[in-house]
């Protein structure tokens, strides 16, 4: 990935340089802020990380970093005894807290690949799915899953996706053909549809995959709650994995946005 390091102090930079160079990430530090938005209107980067000092407050800079660029770069305000929710209040997508911890550093660049091949991917209009029976077309998914974004960047919001996928369609495609593999999906979606709840939303994101977006939600515990709940309603789907050849595979994971981590994660099989 393309990375742009924004630090007047030299030191930060080289110690974030020297562990993601070698890793094939291309790397550009630039101290002045006002250097590095102007940079951004010609160039385009992936990932930015930004210490916002001797400002008090990260909100501007960070927004006017966004503005510059014509796409989503995932930012990483950094800085002493910084908060999560902080950051994401200013307009970023995570924080890297100073002195620089190597194995968060990686986590968070784990994340930004993460959720830039998710923006890609949800957005990618080569291959839509329509909407049917309650599951709402992919492309109408793109427009709410970009929404909920921009609502973290303007507002501080943050918003989760529970993914609900069969892992095994191909192996399933492969073996019993086509019918049998959608089949399957087709019985994953009708469950899906009785299962959510009238004010949630549901989509088909890929041809085994299904998406359940989460916005502001009341409680905290709320998220983890849905992805338990769909989790524990999969595995009691008995009719889901009755099958005389492969048996379906299923996976529930649940992503925060706009961090773009997985807090929960569950591999079903019978």
């Amino acid at each position: 990935m393309k990375i742009l390091i924004i630090d007047s102090r030299n030191l930060i930079s080289q110690l974030i340089s020297n562990r993601l160079e070698p890793l094939g990430h291309k790397i550009t530090i630039e101290p002045n802020k006002n250097d590095a938005t102007e940079l951004m209107t010609s160039e385009s980067f992936d990932v930015v990380f930004i210490d916002p000092s001797p400002l008090t407050s990260a909100r501007a800079p960070i927004i006017n970093l966004r503005l510059a660029t014509g796409h989503y770069p995932y930012i990483i305000q950094m800085g002493n005894n910084l908060k999560q929710k902080e950051a994401i209040e200013s307009g970023a997508n995570d924080r890297l807290k100073k002195p620089i911890n190597n194995d968060k550093l990686d986590d968070i660049i784990d994340n930004a690949k993460y959720l830039i091949s998710l923006i890609k991917q949800i957005g990618d209009d080569s291959e839509d799915f329509p909407s049917a029976g309650g599951i709402i077309a992919k492309s109408a998914f793109n427009q709410l899953f970009l929404s909920a974004i921009d609502r973290a960047d303007r507002y501080g919001e943050r918003s989760f996706i529970v993914f609900i996928s069969i892992t095994n369609y191909s192996h399933i495609y492969e073996i019993e053909g086509p019918a049998a593999a959608n089949y399957t999906v087709a019985k994953l979606s009708n469950h899906l549809v009785r299962l959510r709840r009238q004010s949630d939303i549901i989509a088909q994101t890929k041809a085994n995959e299904f998406a359940l977006l989460l916005q502001r939600p009341i409680y905290e515990t709320e998220p983890n709650d849905a992805a338990n709940r769909f989790a524990e309603a999969i595995h009691n789907f008995d009719d889901l994995f009755k099958s005389d050849g492969v048996s379906p595979e299923a996976n529930i994971k649940l992503i925060d946005l706009p961090v773009g981590s997985h807090i929960i994660e569950h591999n079903i099989t019978k």
